[in-house]
């Protein structure tokens, strides 16, 4: 949820429990509606295919998740998934997919260079439009609030279509529940897996991320509440170009460049928000140590997540004679 209203929180326009509320809805649909796409991905980066297996894998991407959040750096689910799938690779000797992992490496570097390029822009027009138009001060703070509920739900849906797949691709091939017939909608296995998902993640809002919110909203760049919107904004934009199956075959139909289905990096998207406002105004306020300790976090938790997986698959084969393959 740091991710979402962090900088909304950060620069209190919103309280953390109405936040809480709108992005625990939001990254349900999004998941539930939106999160086949992504979690495609992962299923062929890593091909579980026992419960076991897809327990110990999702279990050591959540240890490195939780070790990092109690240390108050916002890290990205997607980054500690991917580095617990290349660990079961590993420890069960099935070949590595890199030109998947390539993919989405990439992507942790193109998503931030794009939210850095979307804010800055973003920032110039909402910036210009304000000058030419001015609001009056009475209603600037309700318009600004409520620009911050409508990106923070815009950004909170694109979100969960995203990284639902982080929390529960591996569980997709070995659970296979009954589809689900509510008569004006259906909801298949999968389906079924990534509301369950989203629940998880909703329990996570409401009893752990009030701390990385903080080391987002406050501690890497102070901003007004327009640049918070402006920074929800961007990296809403960004996650949806690389979660959309309807965006991507819209673009391929008329032979446009369109981007990989992959699980990005929501905290590095938000960080190049924040460093795209900050550039507008030449990089004034912008707080380069705490930024550069939330960077190095990124490069540990693939292989805190990894290392875990190992240990933990060799646990469970050797302790409780578990197949994990």
């Amino acid at each position: 949820m740091s991710s979402v209203f962090g900088t909304a929180i950060g620069t209190r326009m919103l309280s953390f429990r109405t936040a809480a509320i709108i992005a625990s809805i939001l990254i349900v649909l999004g998941a539930v509606i939106s999160g086949a796409g992504v979690s495609a991905t992962l299923q062929d980066l890593g091909q579980v295919n026992t419960l076991a297996g897809a327990f110990m894998t999702a279990l050591s991407a959540a240890i490195s998740l939780f070790l990092m959040t109690k240390a108050g750096l916002p890290v990205s689910s997607t980054q500690a998934i991917v580095g617990a799938l290349i660990g079961w690779s590993w420890f069960v000797h099935v070949d590595i997919q890199w030109e998947i992992v390539g993919q989405i490496v990439i992507s942790w570097f193109t998503s931030p260079l794009l939210a850095i390029l979307i804010a800055f822009i973003l920032t110039l027009i909402v910036k210009g439009f304000l000058k030419i138009h001015p609001v009056p001060m009475l209603y600037r703070d309700a318009y600004t609030r409520l620009g911050l509920v409508l990106a923070g739900a815009f950004c909170a849906y694109a979100l969960g279509a995203n990284n639902i797949g982080n929390v529960m691709a591996p569980f997709v091939r070995v659970i296979s529940l009954p589809t689900l017939d509510f008569g004006l909608f259906e909801l298949s296995s999968a389906q079924q897996l990534f509301f369950i998902g989203g629940l998880a993640i909703v329990v996570g809002i409401f009893t752990y991320s009030q701390k990385v919110n903080k080391t987002i909203g406050q501690n890497v760049f102070q901003m007004s509440p327009i640049e918070a919107f402006i920074v929800i904004m961007s990296q809403g934009i960004v996650l949806l170009l690389f979660s959309s199956v309807a965006l991507r075959q819209f673009l391929i139909s008329n032979k446009l460049p369109a981007f990989p289905l992959v699980p990005i990096s929501s905290i590095g998207a938000i960080v190049g928000g924040l460093i795209g406002v900050s550039l507008s105004k030449k990089g004034q306020g912008l707080k380069v140590k705490m930024l550069l300790r939330i960077m190095s976090a990124w490069l540990v938790t693939p292989i805190i997540a990894a290392t875990t997986c190992f240990l933990a698959l060799f646990f469970m084969q050797n302790v409780f004679g578990q197949e994990v393959f």
